[in-house]
C-alpha cells in the first residue's frame, strides 16, 4: 500500500515536471540541455523556498512597522498628557506664587472687591426679601457662604468669593423659577403674561435701569460678568414681582368651599329644554345658605336680579376682568363696595332659572365669557407654589 502511494506520488510529480529539452544557439553552435524531473523539482523547491522566505520577511517587517506605529502613538499620547499635567501644575504653582508674592499689596484690593460685590448682592437681596419662598430658597446658600472657617487667610477670601457666587446663583435661580411659575399660571388661565407686565423700560429698580452691562458694572464697581448676572436676576425678579402683583388682582380664588361641581363650562343639555345649549360658567352644588366668597379683589359693579340668573353679584377686577355669582339666596354687599379676595359676599340659593340649590359662577375677560375652571386651576398652582416656596 505504501509503495503504491509512493508510485502514485512519483507519477504525479513526473506528470507535473516532465523531462524537458532546452536548446540554445550561440555563435552558430547549437547546445542542448536536458531538464530532468529531479532537476525541475529542485529548481521549484529553491523558488518556493525563496518566495516563502520573502513572504516571512515581508510579514515580519509589516508587524514591526504596525507595532512601532501603535507604540509611537501611545508614547505621543502619554507625552501629551504628561505635558498637559506639567503645564497645569506649573500654572497652579505660578498662580499660587503670584498670590503669595502679591499678598501684601493685594489683600486690600481683594477686600475692596468683596465689599463691592457684597453691596451689589445687598441691593439684589433687598428686592428678593419678602417674596414668597425666598427665605427657603436662599437660606441654604447663605448658611453655606457663612460656613467657611479655614485658618488660611487666602483660603478664607476664596471661600467668601465662592459663597458670593453661590448666593448669586441661588438668587438668580429663585427669581427665574418664580417668574417662570407665574408666567405658566397666567397661561393656564388663558391670559398673556406680557400683557400684565410693564414694558422693559418701565420695570424700574436701580439694578436694571441701565441697559448696558458695562455701565452697570461701572456704577456698582464690580466686574462685568458679575454685573450681568446681578442684572439678569434683578430683571427676572422684577418681572416676577409685576406678575405677582397682577396675579393678586386676578380672580384665582375659590368661590365656595365644601361644594361639588355639578356642571361644567361649555355645551351641555339644558336641564329645562333637554336640548344642547351653551353653559357660560361653572355650577357648584351645596346646601342652602352656603357662604359665597369673592375670588379676587375688586369693586362690586352690580347687585340685584338678572333674567335667568336670579339674585346676582358682579365684581369688576380691573384689566377687563369681571366675575358673576348667580342664583344666590341672599346678597351681602352693595354696589360700589370694594371687596377683598376671600371676602364673604352672599349665600348659595336657587333663585332664577334653577333646578336646585347651587352657585352659578362666571368669569368674563373683555366682554367674553371664559372657562372659570382655568382660573381656578391657575389659582391652585399659584397658591400652592407660594405656600411650598
Amino acid at each position: 500500500m505504501r509503495m503504491t502511494r509512493l508510485a502514485r506520488l512519483r507519477r504525479s510529480l513526473e506528470e507535473l515536471f516532465p523531462e524537458r529539452h532546452l536548446y540554445l544557439r550561440s555563435g552558430g553552435v547549437m547546445k542542448a540541455f536536458v531538464l530532468t524531473p529531479s532537476k525541475q523539482m529542485a529548481m521549484a523547491g529553491v523558488v518556493a523556498g525563496g518566495a516563502l522566505w520573502m513572504g516571512v520577511c515581508t510579514a515580519a517587517m509589516l508587524v514591526n512597522l504596525l507595532s512601532a506605529s501603535a507604540t509611537d502613538r501611545e508614547i505621543a499620547q502619554l507625552k501629551a498628557q504628561s505635558e498637559r499635567y506639567v503645564a497645569d501644575r506649573q500654572a497652579r504653582l505660578d498662580s499660587a506664587l503670584a498670590r503669595l508674592n502679591a499678598t501684601s499689596g493685594a489683600n486690600a484690593d481683594l477686600a475692596a472687591n468683596i465689599e463691592k460685590r457684597h453691596a451689589a448682592l445687598a441691593l439684589l437681596l433687598t428686592d428678593v426679601k419678602g417674596a414668597p419662598g425666598a427665605a427657603e430658597a436662599l437660606t441654604p446658600a447663605i448658611n453655606k457662604a457663612l460656613a467657611g472657617d479655614s485658618a488660611n487667610p487666602v483660603r478664607r477670601v476664596e471661600m467668601v468669593r465662592l459663597g458670593q457666587e453661590q448666593l448669586l446663583d441661588a438668587a438668580d435661580s429663585f427669581a427665574k423659577s418664580r417668574a417662570d411659575r407665574l408666567r405658566l399660571a397666567f397661561r393656564m388661565a388663558g391670559l398673556t403674561p406680557s400683557a400684565f407686565v410693564p414694558k422693559s423700560g418701565a420695570l424700574g429698580g436701580p439694578l436694571i435701569e441701565s441697559k448696558d452691562p458695562r455701565a452697570l458694572a461701572a456704577v456698582l464697581d464690580v466686574d462685568e460678568d458679575f454685573a450681568v448676572r446681578i442684572q439678569r436676576a434683578a430683571r427676572d425678579l422684577s418681572e416676577a414681582r409685576a406678575l405677582a402683583d397682577a396675579a393678586e388682582s386676578l380672580p384665582l380664588g375659590q368661590p365656595t368651599t365644601g361644594a361639588n361641581r355639578s356642571s361644567g363650562f361649555g355645551v351641555r343639555f339644558d336641564p329645562f329644554t333637554r336640548r344642547p345649549a351653551f353653559h357660560s360658567g361653572l355650577d357648584f352644588a351645596g346646601g342652602r345658605a352656603t357662604p359665597i366668597h369673592a375670588t379676587g379683589p375688586g369693586v362690586v359693579s352690580f347687585t340685584g336680579v338678572r333674567s335667568g340668573y336670579g339674585n346676582t353679584i358682579e365684581i369688576d377686577h380691573g384689566r377687563g376682568l369681571k366675575t358673576r355669582y348667580a342664583h344666590l339666596a341672599s346678597i351681602g354687599v352693595q354696589r360700589g363696595q370694594r371687596i377683598a379676595i376671600g371676602q364673604r359676599i352672599g349665600a348659595m340659593g336657587s333663585t332664577g332659572r334653577s333646578t336646585g340649590t347651587h352657585l352659578h359662577y362666571e368669569v368674563w375677560v373683555n366682554g367674553r365669557a371664559q372657562n372659570p375652571g382655568r382660573f381656578l386651576k391657575a389659582g391652585e398652582y399659584v397658591f400652592q407654589g407660594d405656600e411650598g416656596g
